[in-house]
């Protein structure tokens, strides 16, 4: 029954695997000299491999013994308010980094708090993309030599390659939440 449940778990990685690198069966066969049927019996865990085949098959497949037998953590995905970290500035602006420990991430999502007729530091061009969207107020957007106008319920898109910056000219707050790609902040 052990074995059963073991050879089940082998079975779905190497598929997982399989699929993530964009291989079929057959694929995977010929390159680890095996049989398209025995690849089959093994995702569903109908048989087990001996070691060395397994090892064979995780080195096929990019992966190490290490990375394939890792157990999976669990992974955070909804975060609440609580576990934001704010930044306020002597002004009252503020951005919270809403998904702790992002900078290590891809992407970097901020919430950004404007008050009126503030603007956040000029930032230097930089490898990336940035993303915004508006959720109250009105901002401006400097991005190089143009300006733009952005407002509740539009967003912004722009390559991080020109000196860019946001401020707020009117005399109401802004709301808006800014991702940075990679992370810049």
């Amino acid at each position: 029954m052990e074995t059963d449940i073991i050879n089940r778990q082998i079975g779905r990685r190497i598929k997982a695997l399989r699929i993530q690198k964009g291989l079929t069966q057959q694929e995977l066969a010929d390159r680890t000299e095996l049989t398209k049927g025995y690849i089959s019996q093994l995702e569903h865990g109908l048989t087990s491999p001996s070691v060395i085949t397994l090892l064979d098959l995780i080195e096929c497949l990019g992966s190490t013994p290490s990375e394939f037998f890792k157990e999976a953590s669990s992974e955070q995905v909804v975060y609440s308010e609580s576990g934001f970290f704010e930044k306020l500035d002597e002004a009252g602006n503020s951005i919270q980094w809403i998904v702790p420990g992002a900078q290590g991430n891809l992407m970097e999502p901020l919430l950004v708090k404007l008050c009126p007729h503030q603007k956040l530091d000029e930032v230097l061009p930089h490898e990336g993309e940035e993303f915004g969207y508006v959720i109250s107020g009105r901002i401006r957007l400097h991005l190089g030599d143009k300006n733009y106008i952005v407002k509740a319920g539009e967003s912004f898109y722009y390559k991080a390659d020109r000196v860019h910056y946001v401020e707020n000219t009117t005399a109401a707050p802004a709301k808006f939440i800014w991702i940075s790609t990679p992370p810049s902040f």
